[in-house]
């Protein structure tokens, strides 16, 4: 449980998970992470080679160059994270 200032209760959550991907992420799965990033209200982040994006914006998720066979990480922190993490990953994991 967190401790917090405000006389408001908030669930906040935090979800991670790691997947190797199929294929390339190009522009489809690109924008298709964009679109799905952009309807929740969890902050979330993707991260490949060390390098951390804002998966809102396509060309932030291109520009990560991320190719088939290698492992990207899908991070959310927020009141529905674990529902953004998992259609993020299932995106990336059936990306053609």
């Amino acid at each position: 449980m967190s401790t917090s200032s405000d006389s408001t209760a908030t669930t906040t959550a935090s979800a991670e998970t790691s997947l190797v991907l199929p294929a390339n992420l190009h522009a489809r799965p690109a924008g298709q992470l964009a679109r799905a990033a952009a309807g929740f209200t969890s902050t979330v982040q993707l991260e490949y080679a060390g390098r951390t994006v804002n998966p809102t914006g396509v060309l932030a998720v291109m520009g990560l160059g991320a190719t088939a066979g290698s492992t990207m990480t899908v991070r959310a922190k927020g009141p529905d994270a674990e529902q953004a993490v998992a259609a993020l990953a299932d995106i990336l994991a059936t990306a053609k």
